[in-house]
C-alpha cells in the first residue's frame, strides 16, 4: 500500500464523562512528534475509530452490503444501481470500493502509530497503554476483516508506515484471518468490560466480532477444524459473561435515543454537533419510499427525507416475512401507514393518507377508499414498505444528515452466530435452542395469555428445521438493513443461488465473479509492482 503523505491526520477526544458517547473532534498544526507523546497516543488511539464512519450507516456501506442480495434491490434513484444489478459498470473505478479502500488502510496506518509507537512514550502510564493499543487492535482486526471479506487476498498492514511506500502485494487470506484473530485475541484479553465513553472497544465486542471471523472463516477454504466450536465458544461467551440481554421488544432496538441499550455490544458513533459531524450518516434516508408527493402528504422530519435507494424484493416481503400473524417483526420495522400532514379534500390532518396493507386487494376496495391503498402487486421503485429502524428526527432539517449512532454488533446476532455454529457442528437441538431465543422475543403477544403461548409455539424453530437456509432467512427477518447480507450471503456461498432465485433486478447479471467486489484501479496505477485484480474484473 503507498502513502503519499507519512503524517496524517488524526482525530481527537473531546470531553470525558461516564454517559458521554466517544466524540471525535479535528487535531491540526501538529508534527510527528506529537504523536511520541501521552496525548498524541491517546489522540492516535481515538483517531483509530474515524473509518467506522466512513462504512457504517453511509451510502458506500449500505450499498455494498444490502443491496444486489435476496432482499433488497435498487429503487429508483441512486448512481449505483449497477451494484444492485451486477451490470458491467461495477468494475474497478467504481467509488465506493475506492472509498471504503482508502479510508481503512489510512485508519489502519493510524492504529499502528499506536501499536508501533506505545512502548516508546516515556510519559504514557501502563493502564493508557495497555487499554489503548487492545483498542487500536480491535480497530485494525475490524478493518482488515471487512476488507477481506469484500476482496478476499488484501496488503495485510501491521506496522505504520514511516516513509513512502511504492509496492504492495495481497497476502493470503489465511494470512489475513491468521493475523485478524490474533489482532481480536490480544484485544479481548486487554480490553475492559465496559468503557466510561460509549463507542469504545469492548472485550465482548472483541468477542462478538471473534465469533463472526470464526464463522466466516469455517466455511472458507483456510478453514480450521475448530472453527465453528471457537465461534459457539466465543458467541456464549458474550451471551452468558455480560449483563446484556434482548430487548422484550424488537422496536424498541433501534429507537432513536435508546441505542445504547442492553442489547447493543458495539455501535459506530455520530455526533449532533454540526461541526464535528459526519455527511454521509444518511441510514435514515436510504430506504424510504417516496410518500412526499402523494396526496395529503409533504416532505416532513418525521417521516424523513426519501431517497429511494434501496427496495425490499417481494421475497422478503411475501415469504421471510410472510406470518405476520405470529412475528411482529414486520410491523416493527416496516412503516406501512403514513398520516396526512398536508391536509387536502377529504383527508384532514392525521388522517391515513397511504397504506400498504401487505396483502391483496381488489380494485374495487382501492377505489372505495378515500386514502391510496397500496397492495404488493403495485408497489414500483418509487412506492414499497419502506425501513423504519434508521428513522432520525433530531435532525437540524431535512437537508441535513443522520445524528444518530449505527448498531453494528447486537446480541441478537450474536444468538445466531452460535444457532449457525452449532448447527455446523451437529448440535442441531442446540441450534434450535439459540435461534428461538431470537425467535420467541418476535412473537406476538396476544389477547389471553393463552393466545401469546400459540403464538409461541408456532414461531418455535425444531432440530429439523435446522439447515443454512433456515438460518439465512432468520438473519434477513431479524438483521435486515444492518449490512450484514451480503456477507452472509457470500461466505455461505448461497449469494449466486439466492440472488438468482429472489432478485429479479438482479438474476440475469450476478455471477461467481462477484463473491468479490473489484479491486480499487487508483490502487493497481499506484503501486510500482504489477498488483492483480480479482478474477472477472
Amino acid at each position: 500500500m503507498k502513502y503519499t503523505i507519512p503524517i496524517i491526520l488524526l482525530l481527537a477526544v473531546a470531553a470525558t464523562s461516564c454517559n458521554k458517547m466517544l466524540d471525535e473532534k479535528v487535531v491540526t498544526n501538529v508534527t510527528d512528534e506529537f504523536y511520541n507523546t501521552k496525548a498524541g497516543f491517546q489522540t492516535a488511539v481515538t483517531g483509530s475509530y474515524v473509518s467506522m464512519r466512513v462504512f457504517y450507516s453511509t451510502e458506500r456501506g449500505m450499498t455494498l452490503t444490502e443491496t444486489g442480495t435476496d432482499i433488497y434491490t435498487n429503487g429508483s434513484d441512486g448512481d449505483f444501481k449497477f451494484t444492485s444489478q451486477y451490470t458491467s459498470q461495477l468494475d474497478s473505478r467504481y467509488a465506493h470500493t475506492r472509498e471504503i479502500w482508502n479510508s481503512f488502510y489510512q485508519t489502519i496506518n493510524t492504529c499502528n502509530v499506536v501499536v508501533d509507537r506505545a512502548t516508546k512514550i516515556t510519559d504514557l502510564d501502563e493502564p493508557t497503554r495497555i487499554k489503548g493499543v487492545a483498542e487500536a487492535k480491535f480497530c485494525r482486526a475490524h478493518y482488515h476483516f471487512i476488507l477481506m471479506e469484500m476482496f478476499g487476498a488484501i496488503p495485510l498492514r501491521l506496522n505504520e508506515n514511516t516513509a513512502i511506500v511504492t509496492e504492495a502485494h495481497r497476502d493470503s487470506v489465511s494470512a489475513i484471518y491468521d493475523a485478524v484473530i490474533a489482532d481480536l485475541q490480544a484485544a479481548e484479553k486487554d480490553l475492559p468490560n465496559t468503557q466510561s465513553e460509549w463507542g469504545r472497544a469492548t472485550k465482548p465486542a472483541a468477542e462478538h466480532l471473534l465469533a463472526r471471523v470464526f464463522l466466516t472463516r469455517a466455511s472458507s477454504p483456510q478453514a480450521k477444524p475448530t472453527d465453528y466450536a471457537d465461534a459457539a465458544k466465543y458467541a456464549d461467551m458474550v451471551i452468558k459473561n455480560y449483563s446484556f440481554q434482548l430487548l422484550d421488544d424488537p422496536g424498541k432496538i433501534w429507537a432513536q435515543g435508546n441505542e445504547n441499550n442492553a442489547e447493543t455490544i458495539f455501535a459506530a458513533q455520530y455526533t449532533t454537533d454540526p461541526l464535528y459531524g459526519y455527511a454521509d450518516n444518511n441510514a435514515c434516508r436510504f430506504f424510504l419510499m417516496q410518500y412526499d408527493v402523494l396526496k395529503g402528504m409533504k416532505r416532513d422530519l418525521p417521516n424523513g427525507t426519501p431517497w429511494k435507494r434501496f427496495r425490499p424484493t417481494k421475497f422478503l416481503i411475501d415469504t421471510l416475512y410472510k406470518d405476520r400473524i405470529h412475528d411482529v417483526r414486520y410491523d416493527k420495522f416496516y412503516t406501512t401507514t403514513w398520516f396526512t400532514n398536508a391536509p387536502i379534500d377529504n383527508l384532514k390532518s392525521g388522517d391515513t393518507a397511504v397504506y400498504l396493507p401487505g396483502y391483496d386487494v381488489t380494485d374495487a376496495q382501492i377505489a372505495a377508499k378515500p386514502y391510496l391503498l397500496v397492495p404488493p402487486r403495485l408497489y414500483t421503485e418509487k412506492l414499497y414498505p419502506s425501513l423504519n429502524k434508521f428513522a432520525d428526527a433530531l435532525r437540524p432539517d431535512n437537508q441535513a444528515s443522520g445524528v444518530r449512532p449505527f448498531i453494528a454488533f447486537r446480541l441478537a446476532e450474536t444468538y445466531l452466530i452460535k444457532a449457525e455454529a452449532l448447527m455446523m457442528t451437529g448440535d442441531k437441538q442446540g441450534a434450535a435452542d439459540a435461534i428461538n431465543v431470537v425467535r420467541m422475543r418476535a412473537a406476538r403477544t396476544g389477547a389471553t395469555p393463552a393466545e401469546t403461548l400459540a403464538n409461541r409455539e408456532a414461531m418455535k424453530a425444531t432440530a429439523a428445521d435446522m439447515t443454512i437456509d433456515y438460518v439465512l432467512d432468520e438473519r434477513g427477518r431479524e438483521l435486515v438493513g444492518e449490512q450484514l447480507r451480503w456477507f452472509d450471503l457470500s461466505r455461505t456461498k448461497k449469494l449466486v443461488e439466492r440472488v438468482q432465485l429472489h432478485n429479479e433486478q438482479a438474476r440475469a447479471n450476478i455471477k461467481a465473479t462477484h463473491m468479490l467486489r473489484p479491486i480499487p484501479q487508483d490502487q493497481i496505477d499506484r503501486s510500482s509492482n504489477p498488483f492483480p485484480q480479482n478474477p472477472g474484473y
